[in-house]
């Protein structure tokens, strides 16, 4: 009975051992903005709570915004738990935001044919900026000085993090090792469970010896409700959320009743409201891009020759190129959508007009004047001193004429008086 009870607490205790000897392990594979600040902060709670052995981060990014960036930075540094990013695999790289990201990990790993750095801020569209330019100077000093404080936390090379910054330098993974920017490269997911097991790194729980022997590996992927969200903070989604809500309203406006338009319209707006609110959105753009679909809507009401046709191409299009206000490409809206939506915005109310102005141009279909031109049958005898009665498209009318007819002649009427035809 002695022995069975050893043997129970044995298995008790090895299976305590073995659930703290878990990683978790996701993927950041996009630009770097508030859905992935906060999905990081996930992650990292949730090993945290599950009391895990390590996060490990495998990253691929092109940069992203600086905000972010810095929430990330902040779960990173306060984190109860080891953090490994590893960037891989082979041909992805850190740049921008993801070298502030890699280099305030714990465990900082690079994959074989990776790189990092690019880290110099830049404004809107990608342009870096004029160095003498007073803001310009105010965000790389302030960039710089967070990457000297995050290599100064984690013991790594402050000069050559800084150049990253200051002047957009990029390393090769053998290079980001040589410069003490990361600790160790590793060709793959279970050589850098292999390298870092052993290795003592600060927590702010304090310090801890990993131990990854024999780890299992816990992948964590997205959930439907993450990457719905990530998918939403796509700004081409938001872009193509915001053409439907206004193509959905301008065709329940133009065909009241539709219903589904509007339905659709509405719908997408609630959507885009959502997409947009993990974006950084330029108002400046949005407003412009309003601004155009008013004036395709005043070509319908008024003569203009076209000229506001071409204000709302030029405003539609300018407001699409301004509406994301992010650095980089990496967050903008693809310029191959934005000519196709600005094209099809345009020739959707160029079609418009065209119906407007071929209706105007067409004679009346409804309405006492349609019986211009039409055969009546005489059903009462007309003449010049007496008015009779004549038989139209089914109605009985009374009428006159110049001449005398007789009853079932054929005739035709002339105009409307009133309530009486003139006919001949």
């Amino acid at each position: 009975m002695k022995t069975i009870l050893i043997s129970i607490l044995f298995l008790f205790s090895f299976g305590i051992t073995s659930a703290e000897n878990e990683i978790l392990y996701a993927s950041i594979d996009e630009g770097i903005g508030s859905f992935t600040s906060e999905y990081i902060a996930t992650l990292v709670e949730e090993a945290e709570d599950g009391n895990y052995e390590a996060l490990i981060i495998t990253l691929n990014t092109p940069g992203g915004l600086l905000d972010a960036t810095r929430d990330i930075v902040s779960t990173f540094l306060e984190s109860k738990i080891p953090i490994v990013v590893y960037v891989a695999p082979g041909g992805s790289r850190a740049g921008s935001a993801g070298v502030f990201i890699t280099l305030s990990a714990n465990i900082a790993a690079m994959a074989p044919g990776t790189n990092i750095g690019a880290a110099h801020p830049v404004g809107m569209g990608g342009e870096s900026g004029d160095s003498s330019d007073v803001m310009t100077q105010k965000v790389t000093n302030d960039a710089a000085a967070l990457i000297r404080s995050i290599a100064k936390k984690r013991n790594r090379n402050l000069d050559y993090a800084e150049l990253t910054v200051r002047e957009s330098l990029s390393y090769s993974e053998t290079e980001a090792l040589d410069s003490n920017l990361i600790d160790l490269i590793a060709k793959n997911r279970n050589a850098l469970i292999k390298a870092i097991h052993g290795m003592k790194v600060e927590t702010s729980a304090g310090v801890k010896t990993l131990n990854t022997k024999n780890a299992e590996i816990i992948i964590r992927d997205k959930d439907w409700k993450e990457g719905l969200l990530s998918f939403l903070s796509d700004p081409n989604i938001a872009y193509i959320f915001i053409l439907l809500t206004m193509y959905g309203i301008m065709i329940e406006l133009y065909n009241p009743g539709a219903i589904f338009p509007g339905v659709i319209g509405v719908m997408s707006a609630i959507l885009a409201g959502f997409s947009l609110q993990m974006l950084p959105v330029n108002y400046a753009g949005l407003a412009l891009m309003i601004v155009g679909i008013v004036l395709f809507i005043l070509e319908v009401k008024i003569v203009s020759f076209g000229m506001l046709t071409i204000g709302g191409i030029i405003a539609f299009l300018l407001g699409s190129i301004m509406l994301i206000d992010s650095p980089g490409d990496f967050m903008q809206i693809g310029f191959e959508i934005i000519l196709a939506a600005t094209l099809l915005t345009a020739g959707l109310f160029i079609g418009i007009v065209m119906l407007a102005v071929k209706s105007q141009k067409k004679k009346v279909a409804s309405g006492i004047s349609t019986l211009v031109d039409k055969e009546a049958v005489v059903i009462n005898e007309i003449t010049p001193e007496k008015m009779g009665q004549v038989k139209v498209r089914g109605e009985i009318w009374r009428a006159k004429s110049a001449s005398s007819h007789q009853k079932k002649d054929r005739v035709i009427v002339k105009s409307v008086d009133g309530l009486t035809l003139e006919v001949e």
